[in-house]
């Protein structure tokens, strides 16, 4: 294994640790005394990292963690609460950090990288919307997913868009409206995690996942990716239009030409990204 580590003393400070696996980037959510919780400094950390990211030809691939029993609890609600005392009675910032926490989930999505979450224990609130809003999710057996803002009269509006994009809607609207959590089976089942495995396996086993995948051709995946989120937003037919035109010009690409000559000829495809 390649791993590029912090130094021990940044480590201790950082909300966001970062090392290299190979190919991969693996990023670990590094407040466990909080459960991970999404501080302002977190969101942007993460932000900054995934956005750097897309632009790293040296990165095929991204996995998210979380530090110590706990992948996330979501938004840090002492930091924000804090924030009633302002003139205003912290409006404003609530305002900012939903934006803010907004655009970083909207910057995985946009990310021509695949995104995928390691889930170790708890996932609630935005700690939940983070692994709807990676394109993959591995999940302990024993993590749990919740929406429970509703149990402290803060109905989880942010959270819903990416769990709606996940999970069926009466299964999404049950979640949101009881607060209760479900389990890492129930959440496969409906969607949100693509598998589960024994706990403490489920960083190892989104490592080879994202490995399989950055075998792959990246301009493919990029390709793929973009697509894939765009035409989830659209009518059927034009589904189709956006489809019929990007599965065209992947055909024109350099890639394409190559994984289809080597499927004719029986031998491994020797990829260049483009």
């Amino acid at each position: 294994m390649n791993v590029q580590q912090q130094s021990p003393a940044s480590a201790l400070t950082s909300p966001l640790l970062r090392e290299a696996n190979g190919h991969l980037a693996i990023l670990t959510l590094n407040r466990p005394a909080q459960r991970n919780a999404l501080s302002e400094e977190m969101i942007a950390a993460l932000h900054a990292v995934i956005d750097s990211i897309g632009h790293d030809s040296t990165v095929r691939a991204v996995v998210i963690a979380g530090n110590g029993p706990s992948f996330s609890a979501g938004h840090d609600v002492k930091e924000m609460t804090a924030r009633r005392s302002d003139a205003d009675g912290g409006r404003g910032y609530f305002h900012h950090i939903m934006t803010m926490c907004s655009a970083m989930m909207q910057a995985i999505v946009h990310c021509p990288k695949p995104v995928i979450a390691a889930v170790n224990g708890v996932a609630t609130a935005a700690g939940c919307q983070l692994v709807a809003t990676c394109d993959l999710a591995v999940a302990s057996k024993t993590a749990k997913f919740a929406m429970p803002g509703v149990d402290i009269g803060l109905f989880c509006s942010t959270p819903m868009v990416a769990l709606t994009r996940n999970v069926p809607r009466k299964q999404a609207m049950e979640m949101l409206m009881t607060g209760e959590a479900i389990a890492a089976e129930r959440a496969r089942e409906l969607g949100l995690v693509n598998r589960v495995v024994a706990d403490g396996a489920e960083l190892a086993e989104a490592i080879a996942l994202a490995n399989v995948i950055a075998s792959k051709s990246m301009h493919t995946v990029k390709t793929g990716k973009a697509a894939f989120y765009r035409q989830a937003e659209m009518s059927l037919a034009d589904a189709y239009r956006l489809a019929n035109e990007v599965m065209t010009e992947n055909m024109m690409a350099r890639d394409a030409i190559e994984g289809l000559s080597a499927a004719i000829d029986k031998r491994k495809p020797h990829w260049e990204d483009k």
